[in-house]
């Protein structure tokens, strides 16, 4: 079931960062503003964030056996109109919107994989399904390759094929664990219910800065790389996709790490890491070495930091409640995924570099480790 749930995660992930990649390429086809692309790329970040909150719910209530088939199957549909149909920018943003879709099935997999392991080893167990963020780095490898090699079309056409695959096996092999309980009540009752929780407003904001940090790079970074330091589309596609492999590989280490030294502590020293490699970025020094250590540690921290969290609620959330609060709290991350893109092109329309957006990055993560050290670790003791 690990295993079903990592795929279902990655290749609905790999559909939901397809525009990213040439998000540039769009910029220039359709003549936008440097807000515009950033709008562009960060409308499906918005949607399958807040769709998070409606599909983690129902996962709740009819469980990941239907859900996740439902969701990879619906996702092929604006992977199509974005690959085939869309060529204005309104088109591109309405296609955008839908496939927000694909960035729902992280609410889908968190609960199924965490009914199937014990309490001890959730952090580990939810850790290696955050490899599932994966996706966007395959997107960021071979988006721009198979559409200057095949024709734009290509990677649409080659992602709308594997996400029905997978639609299919996950029908015929994906089970719910044994003995599910569906929770009872309204929907707007058990999310109101949900938000009222303590543990879900403090890891909706924890998530938000880290998830939501890896989410603004993976999206915004080849842009910022092509302004700043004049790179080619491809080169900075495949940078990005190094940053992505490496935050992908650190989510395990920190659900890993969590279950062992706990991840109040983990979550401390990646905040305060990013804090300090986010101020070296802002001082927009050579990308060889010294931009390239300070994004690869960005990376490396930011999703140590995403897996910590998910340690934290799979201890702290009720068990009949973690559909509910994986969808809040992974909708707050896509959230803060989304300002951040936005933020960055402001600034660079306004200042022409983006030394003060990273300058911001550094300042929340500070806060977020003082709020972890402080609220966090005092909610988690009991626990």
């Amino acid at each position: 079931m690990l295993v079903l749930a990592t795929v279902g995660f990655f290749v609905n992930f790999w559909a939901w960062a397809l525009v990213s990649p040439l998000g540039a390429s769009y910029g220039r086809r359709l003549e936008l503003s440097g807000f515009e692309q950033a709008v562009l790329v960060a409308v499906p970040v918005v949607v399958g964030s807040l769709g998070r909150i409606p599909v983690g719910a129902l996962t709740d209530r009819v469980g990941a056996r239907v859900m996740f088939p439902a969701v990879s199957a619906l996702t092929v549909l604006p992977v199509l109109f974005v690959g085939l149909v869309a060529e204005s920018y309104v088109a591109m943003l309405v296609g955008g919107f839908f496939l927000g879709l694909g960035g729902t099935a992280f609410a889908v997999g968190v609960p199924l994989v965490n009914s199937w392991y014990p309490a001890a080893r959730r952090g580990t167990a939810l850790g290696l399904f955050g490899i599932g963020m994966g996706g966007t780095a395959v997107s960021a490898f071979t988006t721009v390759r198979l559409s200057d090699g095949l024709g734009r079309p290509a990677p649409f056409l080659i992602v709308a094929g594997v996400l029905v695959v997978y639609a299919v096996v996950a029908g015929l092999l994906l089970r719910d664990r044994p003995g599910r309980v569906a929770p009872s009540g309204s929907f707007l009752a058990r999310t109101w219910a949900t938000a009222r929780l303590p543990a879900t407003v403090q890891l909706s904001f924890l998530y938000a800065v880290g998830f939501g940090g890896f989410v603004a790079f993976s999206v915004y970074l080849p842009t910022y790389l092509i302004n700043a330091f004049d790179l080619e589309a491809n080169d900075a596609a495949m940078r990005t996709a190094g940053f992505v492999v490496l935050a992908v590989a650190m989510r395990p280490v920190g659900g890993w790490l969590s279950d062992r030294v706990g991840a109040v502590r983990v979550l401390v020293t990646c905040f305060v890491g990013a804090a300090v490699l986010a101020g070296v970025a802002a001082v927009e020094l050579p990308l060889v070495p010294v931009g390239t250590v300070a994004f690869l540690g960005l990376a490396a921290l930011l999703g140590g930091s995403s897996g910590a969290t998910f340690a934290l609620v799979a201890s702290l959330a009720p068990p009949d409640k973690v559909g509910a609060v994986t969808g809040l709290v992974g909708a707050a991350g896509g959230l803060g995924g989304f300002v951040p893109p936005l933020v960055m092109g402001a600034v660079y329309d306004l200042t022409g570099d983006y030394s003060l957006g990273l300058a911001l990055l550094a300042l929340v993560c500070v806060l977020a480790a003082l709020f972890t050290h402080g609220p966090v670790r005092r909610s988690a003791r009991p626990a």
